[in-house]
């Protein structure tokens, strides 16, 4: 569980988006933080017994909250979330991994999938998909999954991809650039004894998608041809 000051932290945060509010509250920043850290603590430990995280630091998955500016028309300089990546190598291993955001108001979720695949990546995945496509559907269409990850989020093509017919019977799944599930938490899910459970639960569903993914987009070699994204 995170304690409501986190969540209070973060609400007042969304109003005093300076930096001057900031170094006034960082004491309260820095609890928030603490507070994160320790729940992240918990959750190598326990994903640790079914997944090989290596030597997994919890300073390894904390995301910094100042964002980055530059490109932006938003210049707020903090994000109004604390968040996470847990899995081999951390926040910056670069693969399918475990993502746990913070926010309030209903808006912290634990989430994963494909979401930032190169157009290299994304042949490997529709490669698959039309070869076989039944292993993937039966991880992400199996019941108890989707009953915790009811939410699809990230973009498809509205058109068939380059290659491939419009009427191909994995159209839906061809369409694809992005295919992340999240599971939603309130804040009184956050905040209640058994928040640490449910997330554990959420990365034990995901990790059969998240291994099928990482396998897909990183580890195998097949011959894939560029595609249009």
């Amino acid at each position: 569980m995170l304690q409501s000051s986190t969540l209070k932290f973060l609400t007042d945060l969304v109003q005093n988006n300076n930096r001057e509010w900031f170094l006034e509250n960082r004491n309260r920043y820095d609890d928030s933080k603490a507070d994160l850290e320790k729940l992240v603590g918990t959750l190598i430990t326990e994903v640790g017994k079914f997944h090989d995280l290596g030597n997994l630091q919890v300073k390894d998955c904390i995301f910094r909250i100042n964002r980055d500016v530059r490109f932006s028309k938003n210049k707020d300089p903090y994000k109004s979330n604390l968040s996470a990546g847990i899995g081999p190598g951390g926040r910056s291993s670069g693969r399918v991994d475990y993502y746990l955001h913070i926010q309030p108001g209903g808006q912290s979720f634990l989430g994963g999938g494909m979401w930032d695949a190169t157009a290299e990546q994304l042949a490997k995945y529709r490669q698959e998909v039309d070869y076989n496509a039944d292993e993937l559907k039966s991880i992400i269409n199996d019941k108890e999954f989707r009953e915790y990850y009811p939410e699809i989020s990230g973009e498809s093509l509205k058109t068939a991809p380059k290659g491939y017919p419009k009427d191909h019977p994995e159209i839906e799944l061809l369409r694809r650039k992005q295919l992340f599930f999240i599971h939603r938490f309130s804040d009184k899910d956050v905040t209640s004894k058994g928040f640490a459970d449910s997330i554990v639960k959420g990365m034990k569903l995901l990790k059969p998608y998240t291994d099928f993914m990482n396998y897909i987009l990183y580890d195998a070699n097949p011959e894939a041809e560029d595609i249009q994204l």
